[in-house]
């Protein structure tokens, strides 16, 4: 048996004036979202043996958020080519992980939306009916696999045992009236 979990980025400004997409950093609620996550993963006793993460800003300052409700450090490797990647590249990344029993990748959407819809098969669970509509900031999504060697990972073959979304955890991390109209 193999996990992998695949965490997002927490929510990121736009009001900041950076001028790359790559350098925009959290907001206040990404960043409270970040240490809840945190807290859930510690309450929940998750163990990851690997990280591996983009070297984005908001990711960098997710995992730091992150640590902070967890109580320690993730120990994460950073790799480009998470940033932006589509859920095919990510396949990859996973694949090249080989023995590592609990990965989890910190990244972006829509590659990590995808790649748990890629994952998974098409039936009517409720957790991945969750993801399909929508997998926002700081979300967490665990899947199991049969299989001896993350190598051996193959589209359809992932059980969705977890989508934890911040709001979730703590209503007030949800998104606001005005986000929901867009």
């Amino acid at each position: 048996m193999r996990l992998l979990s695949l965490l997002r980025h927490a929510k990121s400004s736009w009001d900041d004036p950076v001028q790359r997409d790559f350098d925009r950093p959290l907001n206040a609620r990404g960043r409270r979202a970040a240490v809840r996550m945190g807290q859930y993963l510690r309450d929940e006793g998750l163990h990851f043996d690997a990280v591996i993460a983009s070297p984005a800003v908001r990711v960098l300052e997710t995992l730091e958020g992150v640590e902070e409700g967890l109580g320690r450090s993730l120990g994460a490797t950073h790799d480009r080519r998470i940033y932006m990647a589509s859920a095919a590249s990510l396949l990859d990344l996973v694949q090249g992980a080989h023995d590592v029993p609990h990965l989890l990748l910190v990244g972006h959407n829509p590659g990590l939306e995808d790649l748990v819809l890629l994952l998974t098969p098409d039936d009517a669970s409720p957790l991945r009916a969750a993801v399909a509509e929508k997998y926002p900031t700081a979300a967490l999504a665990t899947l199991a696999f049969a299989v001896d060697s993350l190598a051996a990972v193959r589209e359809g073959q992932g059980h969705l045992t977890r989508f934890t979304r911040p709001r979730d955890l703590d209503p007030s991390l949800g998104p606001d009236a005005r986000e929901e109209a867009r």
